[in-house]
């Protein structure tokens, strides 16, 4: 009995071949690139885990945070020898070893500067990064909370009350323009609109905007196309049983377009907290080692008797908006290129992207959570 052909299989054509090529090569390209990212990921938290988890122990229990290096400010490393051995402190330690106790003035000092040689200082080779990481969050939340606010505006204008007009056309087109800029750009841009011209100077609500105008071409985007992937039955059984056209928006449209939002969020997240050139310029001072709320409000600068009281908690978020911070990505640009290169300032560099990954995954793993709950409350 002969076996029988089915006439819908593929001839081995050189058609076929061409195809079966392509495919191999797009999947070899796609695991090159794989390879790579866990390449880099894998020397990130090979060399900077150690500057955040302490080494094992000797009777084998689990790491343990270094929290010197997540909870203090930087400062600089100085490394020298006493006695014939080489002591590394940071400046504080230095100085309070090499001046006399402060309780007691007459009191020698714990070491004598005339007995140390080989003195050499090593800046931001020391301490922590806590006002980094402080700044990045406070980065991260103000300019997203800003973006989504606008781009979710603009994209319920774009896709439920505006018409295809000319203009309509080249609002999305010069959106899609923007998405393209260099954040450099950016930069420059708000150097000259929030520091220069609004007079806001270097400060968190400066870089908050920029930020925030940076992504908010993707907001937009992302932000329209979930609203018209909504079936239109919704809005038209809104408005069939008397709703006004905001309140169907509000009602039957934006709850359901949300976790397509969210999505469009967690990739503003990781442009923004990855941005240094535009904080560079209108956020950022690399010697800030401060936090934007430690600050003295005297009671000189408030109104006397109870409308001060009232005035302070405003005075204190002023105070908070309009002072400059220092970020994780900017750290690392000031050690890696503004400082010379050696074994201690590797440690820092390696040690800042690790807590810089972490905590940008922390956040956009927020994001994701929000979007899963999200969906689990609206099915449609």
């Amino acid at each position: 009995m002969t076996a029988r052909i089915n006439p819908f299989q593929r001839k081995a054509t050189i058609r076929v071949y061409k195809e079966i090529l392509v495919f191999w090569a797009l999947r070899a390209f796609t695991y090159v690139i794989l390879a790579f990212g866990v390449l880099i990921f894998s020397i990130i938290i090979y060399k900077g885990a150690p500057a955040v988890f302490g080494s094992f122990r000797v009777d084998g229990a689990a790491p343990f945070v270094h929290n010197d290096f997540l909870f203090t400010k930087p400062q600089t490393l100085h490394v020298f020898k006493h006695d014939g051995k080489i002591v590394q402190m940071t400046s504080d330690q230095f100085l309070a070893a090499t001046n006399p106790p402060v309780d007691n003035p007459s009191a020698a000092p714990a070491i004598d500067a005339n007995t140390i040689t080989d003195h050499e200082t090593y800046s931001y080779a020391a301490g922590g990064i806590w006002p980094q990481i402080v700044g990045t969050v406070l980065l991260v939340i103000g300019s997203m909370t800003i973006a989504l606010i606008l781009g979710i505006f603009s994209a319920i204008y774009l896709s439920e009350y505006s018409r295809q007009s000319p203009i309509i056309h080249a609002i999305r087109l010069a959106i899609i323009n923007l998405a393209g800029v260099p954040s450099i750009v950016f930069g420059l841009f708000g150097v000259g609109l929030f520091v220069l011209a609004f007079k806001w100077n270097v400060s968190l609500m400066a870089g908050w905007f920029t930020l925030a105008f940076m992504v908010l071409p993707v907001i937009i985007t992302a932000s329209e196309e979930s609203l018209r992937a909504v079936p239109r039955g919704f809005r038209e059984g809104s408005l069939a049983l008397g709703a006004t056209k905001w309140q169907t928006v509000w009602g039957n449209v934006l709850p359901y377009a949300l976790p397509g939002i969210l999505t469009s969020s967690i990739l503003g997240i990781a442009r923004v907290a990855g941005e240094t050139a535009p904080i560079l310029f209108t956020a950022a001072y690399a010697t800030s080692d401060k936090l934007p709320w430690e600050m003295d409000i005297t009671p000189a600068s408030l109104h006397p008797g109870i409308l001060g009281y009232l005035e302070y908690p405003f005075v204190w978020l002023h105070h908070i908006a309009f002072s400059g911070v220092n970020a994780l990505p900017y750290h690392i640009y000031v050690v890696s290129s503004k400082i010379p290169q050696n074994e201690y300032t590797e440690r820092v560099q390696y040690g800042t992207a690790f807590v810089f990954l972490a905590v940008v995954m922390l956040i956009a793993l927020a994001s994701i959570f929000l979007r899963i709950r999200l969906r689990k409350q609206v099915k449609w």
